[in-house]
């Protein structure tokens, strides 16, 4: 079985280097000094693994064609120092390569002495061991050339070599593993040895792609994560390894040294993973340590600018502020597990608006001094209190640093939050998980998400003066549509008492000048209480009233000031809020008689279309042009009357908005205007209401 398997490996690996052999020659698209030498190899591999598929591993032909082969890849190794023209490396590295050369050549007089009948199992296995001993040195040698190729390149050569050193790194490691396991054992294993084919098929594939410009352009850049993984994956690898070379020398001892080795390593991992499991300090720590050493940057930004965007954007934890949010954005990036916010109050002092997991911590009224946050401001500070503490400064800041920030080690670092030029908060964060002092790159990352945070600490203050604002303009229009009111009643008095200069001794016109006062007087105790009103004009509470009466009742009020004429068809229930109605056709009718002629009657006409009601203000006075209704009618503070305020047409539309009705404006200058508001029927509404319920009766009576 193992010998099938082996068949078709090898026979797989021949495959996969002829294939690269033929890409290297035909299609390579970069130009290199050892593209000779790297076909003649793959072809010499390919040729030792057809020998091994066709006959066995420890055949002469296979064994002859493997020095070959080697013969071939330091030849390869040798060139490559040629593509940066080091002249002098390749110089220096020639004797070694000769050295390596000769220990290869090596193997063919141990090959004859292997397959000697007349040697001892005894001496074959020495010769044996002898000739994997070689191997190993010859696997170490090209190592150590290698790594001094690809250490001492320029940035040029290793884009062009990297993928080729990769390959080969991979290749002459195995080698070395093969072999040292095949020396400690006196053998080869069989297993071993069809991996063995599997990892040259694998380095076919690298070692073409460094003559394509494609992959030379290419770069593996696997992830922290995956990072991690694999080197847990080694770490585990090595720690079973050194337990089974440890058990097998321990082996060859007396007694049970073997079992006590095991035993001992066994405690030795239990012992380990209680300290490692339950701490988490020291978890940090191995963190720290492994991107410290394994990385160009210690940060992966990716990672850490999509938990900064989901920490301070998403409201969890029972709906935390935006500013505690931004102390744990910051606060997460360095791994600490506290943090303070410091904004301006009202006189410009620093003071505490929020904290993250740091309520102990004592904060006086006036946080910063003036001096030290000009500082901040200024120079973009960003403050490593490990550093204030033995004493070191960068821009004067030491004398002006708080006693509070410094008493004690639970303070870290102070990130200064600018926005356009300005200080609009400081982040105190407390020590992390592993103390460290601050480099240029927790620096360079913090000082870029301090100014994302400033930015919505800034758009949130920004808003919240827009929402007062908006409360006051709120206001200033509910004074607005006050003053309108009053300058109406004022209007209605002003002309009451005009007409009772020149008919106080009539007893009809006294009657009309009573109601008059009286409604007045009325409308004056409900006007504050309307002022609540305005703010929410959708929330009113829907009524039926009778349109037609409501119109009466407004030509009884002005007939006595202004011809009035009425008509309608009959009794027209609709729905609304009466009062909200009629105060909105007051604001109508008065501007129908502002606009109008003394003598002029203004119309109202009631009528109903059987779903709908509808009445009309009709004057024919001087009227509007079409682009003023159309852009400046409906506009707050725009008005076409000398001294009015713009703001009755306004009013009027939005309260019967809010009562689910329309407003509809006709008009043509020197003809005069029609106001049309429309409201929904009581009995249609109730007959759509019905139908829409009516479904739902009908599923239950099925069911």
């Amino acid at each position: 079985m193992m010998g099938m398997i082996g068949f078709i490996a090898y026979g797989a690996a021949a495959v996969a280097c002829l294939l690269a052999a033929w890409w290297v020659a035909a299609k390579a698209t970069v130009k290199r000094t050892d593209r000779s030498a790297m076909i003649v190899a793959l072809s010499a591999t390919a040729a030792w693994c057809l020998a091994i598929a066709a006959l066995g591993v420890d055949r002469p032909l296979g064994l002859a064609l493997e020095i070959a082969r080697n013969l071939a890849w330091l030849f390869v190794l040798f060139r490559l120092f040629g593509n940066d023209r080091r002249d002098e490396s390749v110089r220096l590295v020639r004797p070694l390569l000769l050295v390596l050369a000769f220990v290869e050549l090596l193997q063919a007089p141990l090959i004859v002495l292997s397959f000697d009948p007349a040697f001892s199992r005894e001496i074959t296995l020495s010769v044996f061991q002898t000739s994997a001993l070689f191997r190993v040195l010859l696997a170490v040698g090209a190592l150590v050339l290698l790594h001094n190729l690809f250490a001492g390149a320029t940035t040029g050569s290793r884009r062009l070599i990297a993928w080729t050193c990769g390959a080969l790194a991979l290749f002459w490691a195995w080698e070395l593993n093969y072999f040292f396991v095949a020396y400690l054992s006196g053998e080869t294993s069989a297993e071993l040895a069809v991996l063995r084919a599997l990892v040259t098929a694998a380095v076919a594939a690298p070692l073409a792609m460094g003559f394509s410009r494609t992959g030379v352009d290419l770069r593996f850049r696997p992830s922290r994560a995956v990072t991690f993984q694999s080197l847990s994956l080694v770490l585990i690898g090595a720690y079973l390894f050194a337990v089974f070379f440890t058990s097998q020398i321990a082996a060859s001892g007396a007694g049970d040294l073997a079992r006590v080795v095991q035993v001992a390593f066994l405690l030795g991992a239990a012992a380990l993973a209680l300290l490692w499991l339950p701490s988490h300090r020291l978890r940090r720590w191995v963190r720290v340590s492994a991107l410290k050493h394994l990385f160009k940057h210690r940060y992966d930004y990716r990672s850490e600018w999509i938990r900064f965007t989901h920490t301070i954007g998403h409201r969890a934890d029972g709906g935390r502020s935006l500013q505690k949010r931004a102390i744990q954005s910051l606060a997460n990036i360095a791994d600490c597990g506290a943090g303070l916010l410091l904004m301006p109050d009202e006189d410009g002092k620093f003071a505490l608006a929020a904290d993250w997991q740091w309520e102990e911590l004592a904060v006086p009224a006036e946080a910063l001094p003036h001096e030290l946050v000009r500082i901040l401001e200024r120079q973009a500070l960003i403050i490593d209190f490990g550093e204030v503490r033995e004493g070191v400064q960068h821009h004067g800041e030491l004398s002006h640093v708080p006693r509070w920030l410094l008493e004690g080690t639970s303070t870290w670092a102070a990130i200064p939050l600018l926005h356009v030029g300005k200080l609009v908060g400081v982040i105190v964060l407390g020590k992390p998980q592993v103390y460290r002092l601050l480099d240029w790159e927790d620096f360079d990352l913090l000082a870029a998400a301090g100014q994302q945070v400033a930015s919505y600490l800034a758009e949130q203050s920004s808003q919240d003066a827009l929402n007062e604002a908006t409360q006051f303009e709120e206001f200033n229009r509910r004074i607005a549509f006050v003053l309108h009111d009053i300058k109406n009643l004022s209007s209605q008095m002003s002309l009451l008492l005009c007409n009772a200069e020149r008919h106080a001794d009539n007893p009809e016109f006294r009657k009309d000048m009573l109601v008059t006062l009286r409604n007045s007087a009325e409308k004056l105790n409900i006007m504050l209480a309307r002022l609540g009103r305005y703010s929410q004009p959708t929330g009113v509470i829907h009524e039926s009233f009778d349109l037609a009466a409501l119109a009466r009742e407004l030509r009884e009020r002005f007939g006595a000031g202004h011809p009035m004429r009425l008509s309608d068809n009959g009794p027209c229930r609709v729905l609304g809020h009466r009062e909200a109605l009629m105060q909105a056709l007051v604001h109508l009718i008065q501007n129908a008689v502002d606009a109008s002629d003394q003598e002029a009657a203004v119309a109202l006409e009631c009528r109903t279309d059987g779903l709908r009601g509808e009445i009309a203000v009709v004057d024919t006075g001087c009227g509007m042009s079409a682009a003023f209704v159309r852009n400046e009618l409906f506009k707050p503070f725009v008005s076409s009357k000398d001294g009015g305020f713009g703001i009755g047409a306004y009013e009027a539309r939005a309260m019967i908005r809010g009562m689910g009705g329309r407003l509809s404006v006709e008009s043509r200058e020197r003809a005069g205007s029609r106001f049309v508001v429309s409201l929904p029927l009581a009995a249609a509404s109730k007959l759509l209401e019905g139908k829409a319920e009516k479904p739902d009766i009908l599923e239950s009576e099925k069911v």
